[in-house]
């Protein structure tokens, strides 16, 4: 379950497997695929150079636990999919192998990429085909956390889209890269055995700030309150049986094992298809560099950390506490079920200790830049996120600006338009009690406005939007071509939140 014991330095040095993780190795060639150069369905040395790195998309058997075993589809056969390293700004060529019996997008999230890479059919990305092979080239940029992921929709399927275990982590190598560290961990957050309920609240009190506007609020308790009033059921939301940390349930994979005095670079990621995760270290505190990828103007240091889905954190920790630890969920159920990773210190043993952090709001503010104002944009788009309960066939239907994304249609007309160079503010107005975690494709944005409160300085691909709450972020229109905008909840994007940008 932990990261690597290997140093980044060792890392860097051999481009070799990461040890205990679940994760293979960061440069995959053909022959590591037991294909050799000239394989089945791919063309010889002699036509092409082999890729720089290999992916199979394929159903696999996951061990998440002694006698514990998931079927879902994976790339090259784990879970999570191996972490792949590149260097900002040098291109590499990527071979995509599917051999499911459906169509796949794999979705490059975070980087700047052209459509015809970035793995989103909405934005033209061609697909790679179901038995068949895609080669791609790009040059990887920005430097930092990033992830691939399937972009299919699932729909009403439980085992397709983010559902399955088609998740794994990036890391694009700096020009430069600042800070000392003895250990560089990844951890892949993720939940397997999706189930259908109905009904639910989601858990809000750990966002700030907190202030809800009272015309959001009104408007989407009145439309909930109507529904129910004409017999509707509340609409289907899902919940997950088993809860793991790169691929395994708490206490049934290798431990992350530390020594005192060490000092550790956790990167996390939130593979989840529909949850917000939150993780805790007793006796320790994280001191965050990096949100998305993108290092923060002002590092904090928190008791816990808390990533809407596809959110990632990078976070440095002193390990001044011996003893051996659960780093695991607040939530003691999910935490029980599995989400959780034991860290071992060199010379302790005993069973895992967890103890409940102080309780604290996850703030973004925290991590912007001090009396800064954010520029003012050349034009700011109104997004109101409306929720229609039950209205697809038992499931929610979710609306932007009152318009749900066609499902039956791959491209939708764009519904908002750019201009490149130019600098636009998303204003989003949350009309539902929901959480959403927003996502731009192929852009970077600064958030500027928190609940009422202005911000300048951080730089995201992902923000949650808290219910009936306002944001804003500010993105500049610097990667021409369509644009998805979406929730990140597989369950929410399926029926219809989302929208398209283009540049005209």
């Amino acid at each position: 379950m932990s990261g690597s014991r290997i140093s980044r330095r060792q890392f860097l040095g051999t481009a070799s497997a990461l040890a205990g993780a679940g994760f293979s190795g960061a440069r995959l060639g053909l022959e590591d695929l037991g294909l050799g150069a000239s394989g089945s369905g791919v063309s010889s040395a002699t036509d092409e150079a082999a890729a720089d790195y290999v992916l199979r998309i394929a159903a696999s058997a996951v061990e998440i636990a002694p006698k514990r075993i998931v079927s879902t589809v994976t790339y090259n056969g784990k879970f999570p999919g191996p972490l792949l390293r590149f260097k900002e700004g040098q291109p590499v060529t990527v071979e995509i192998h599917n051999d499911t019996d459906t169509a796949e997008q794999l979705h490059w999230h975070g980087q700047m990429v052209s459509t015809d890479v970035d793995g989103a059919a909405e934005e033209g990305t061609p697909s790679v085909p179901a038995h068949g092979i895609r080669r791609i080239e790009f040059t990887p940029r920005p430097s930092g956390l990033r992830f691939y992921h399937t972009h299919n929709r699932a729909g009403a399927d439980l085992h397709a889209g983010q559902y399955s275990g088609q998740v794994g982590p990036v890391y694009i190598e700096p020009t430069s890269e600042p800070g000392n560290y003895d250990q560089e961990i990844f951890l892949v957050l993720k939940e397997f055995e999706p189930t259908f309920s109905q009904g639910g609240d989601m858990a809000q009190d750990f966002l700030a700030p907190s202030v809800r506007v009272k015309a959001l609020e009104t408007v989407g308790e009145s439309a909930m309150k109507a529904s129910l009033a004409k017999g509707m059921p509340h609409g289907y939301e899902v919940g997950y049986r088993c809860f793991t940390i790169n691929g395994r349930m708490l206490g049934h994979g290798e431990p992350v094992r530390v020594k005192q005095g060490e000092r550790v670079l956790f990167h996390v990621l939130n593979g989840s298809a529909t949850e917000i995760r939150s993780l805790a270290l007793p006796g320790h505190t994280f001191k965050v560099v990096a949100l998305d990828g993108n290092a923060v103007p002002t590092a904090a240091e928190l008791p816990a950390l808390w990533l809407g889905t596809a959110e990632r954190i990078s976070a440095f920790v002193e390990m001044n506490h011996p003893g051996v630890w659960v780093m695991g969920d607040l939530a003691d159920d999910d935490r029980g079920h599995g989400m959780g990773i034991v860290v071992e210190y060199e010379g302790r043993n005993g069973k895992p200790v967890w103890t409940a952090p102080q309780p604290f709001h996850w703030n973004y503010a925290r991590f912007g830049k001090a009396g800064a104002t954010a520029a003012t944009p050349d034009e700011t788009f109104e997004m109101t996120f409306a929720k229609d309960n039950a209205a697809e066939e038992g499931f929610n239907r979710w609306t932007i600006n009152g318009v749900a994304y066609p499902m039956t249609q791959t491209i939708a007309p764009a519904s908002f338009h750019l201009r490149e160079g130019k600098r636009y503010r998303i204003r989003m107005h949350n009309a539902s009690d929901d959480i959403h975690p927003i996502h731009l494709h192929r852009h970077s944005f600064e958030l500027t406005n928190l609940a009422g409160i202005s911000t300048a300085g951080v730089m995201k691909d992902v923000v949650m939007v808290g219910g009936y709450q306002s944001v804003e972020v500010d993105f500049t229109a610097d990667n021409p071509g369509l644009t998805l905008f979406h929730c990140h909840q597989q369950l929410h994007m399926d029926f219809g939140f989302m929208t398209l940008f283009d540049y005209v």
